[in-house]
C-alpha cells in the first residue's frame, strides 16, 4: 500500500510539472484516461482534492500545491541518487537544441555548473538557427522561445519573459526624457529581433511593449535582426534601443554598458521544453534546467 502510495504522488507530481493531464499522459505513456483514474484514486486516499479543473487545463489546489512543494526535493533526491547508483563509465550524450540567443547568453555560461554535478553526461548544443524546428526529432530535449500558451501542450514552461528598452549611455543622453515624454519615441531608431518565433510580425516585440505602454509611435522602423542578442549588442554600440529579454541580459547593466531608463514588462512569452527523448539523463537534465531558471529571477 505505501508503494502505491508512492506511486500516487509521484503522479501527483509530474501532472503539476505538466498542469495538463494530456500531456502528463504522453510522458508516462498511458491514455489520458488513465492518468484521470488514477490521479481520482489516489485523491480519495489522501482525503482531499489536489487538482482543480478549468476551461485551460488543471491546477493545483492549496492543499495540493502544499503536498507538491513538500515533497519535490524529495523525488529529486532520489533520482539523483538512483543516477549515482546506475551510472556507467561511458559517457551519455544529450542531443539540446535551442536558440542561439538563449545559448551564447543563458545556457553557456552555467554549463560548467552541469559539469561538476553530472559529469559523465555530455551535451551536445545545436543552436544553428533563429527558431527551433520543436517538430522535427533529430534532438533529444530542445528549448523553444514562445507564446503563452505555446504551440504544443506537451511543451513544459521553463520560464516566462519579461521585455526591457536597453540602450547605450551615449544614446540615452541624447534622449534624457525618454521615460517622462512619450513623444521622445518619435525620434529614436528602434533595434527589432524579427524572427521571436515562427509567424510573428517583425516588429511584434516593439509593437506589443508599445501598446501595453499606451505609447503610440511607428515601430516598423529601424533595423531588424534575427537575434535578439545581436539586437541588444547593437544597442551597446549606440545604434539605438533594443528590447532586451531580462533571461538574455548577464553584466551589461550593473558595467553600465547599457542603461534601463524604464522598468521590464511581462512578454507573454517564454521558453519551453520540449522532449523527445525521455530517459533518466534527459530528467536529470532538465531538473537542473529548473534550478537554473529558479536562480535566474
Amino acid at each position: 500500500m505505501k508503494s502505491a502510495l508512492l506511486h500516487g504522488i509521484n503522479l501527483i507530481c509530474i501532472v503539476s510539472r505538466h498542469q495538463s493531464l494530456t500531456s502528463a499522459a504522453k510522458e508516462l505513456n498511458l491514455t489520458t484516461g488513465a492518468v484521470s483514474q488514477q490521479l481520482q484514486a489516489i485523491e480519495e486516499r489522501l482525503g482531499f482534492s489536489v487538482f482543480e479543473r478549468h476551461a485551460r487545463g488543471i491546477r493545483l489546489t492549496e492543499q495540493g500545491q502544499k503536498l507538491v512543494d513538500a515533497v519535490n526535493h524529495h523525488l529529486a533526491a532520489i533520482e539523483e541518487n538512483v543516477y549515482q547508483l546506475t551510472r556507467v563509465s561511458e559517457n551519455k550524450e544529450i542531443r539540446l537544441k535551442l536558440t542561439p540567443s538563449l545559448a551564447f547568453k543563458w545556457l553557456v555560461p552555467r554549463l560548467e555548473n552541469f559539469q561538476k554535478q553530472y559529469p559523465d553526461i555530455q551535451i551536445h548544443t545545436f543552436a544553428e538557427g533563429a527558431l527551433v524546428d520543436s517538430d522535427n526529432r533529430n534532438f533529444d530535449v530542445a528549448i523553444d522561445y514562445g507564446p503563452i500558451p505555446y504551440k504544443r501542450a506537451e511543451a513544459e514552461l521553463l520560464m516566462e519573459e519579461s521585455l526591457l528598452p536597453v540602450m547605450s549611455p551615449s544614446y540615452f543622453a541624447q534622449f534624457p526624457d525618454i521615460a517622462e515624454n512619450n513623444n521622445t519615441w518619435k525620434k529614436t531608431t528602434l533595434l527589432h529581433d524579427a524572427m521571436p518565433w515562427h509567424g510573428a510580425p517583425k516588429d511584434y516585440e516593439w509593437l506589443y511593449w508599445a501598446s501595453q505602454n499606451e505609447i503610440d509611435f511607428d515601430t516598423n522602423q529601424g533595423h531588424f535582426f534575427n537575434r535578439t542578442d545581436m539586437a541588444m549588442s547593437a544597442a551597446e554600440a549606440g545604434v539605438g534601443i533594443a528590447l532586451a529579454r531580462m533571461a538574455l541580459l548577464g553584466d551589461e547593466l550593473s558595467q553600465q554598458r547599457l542603461v534601463a531608463p524604464l522598468e521590464p514588462i511581462k512578454a507573454n512569452a517564454g521558453y519551453f521544453i520540449i522532449t523527445h527523448v525521455d530517459n533518466p539523463h534527459t530528467r536529470l537534465f532538465k531538473g537542473w534546467l529548473r534550478e537554473q531558471a529558479l536562480t535566474n529571477h
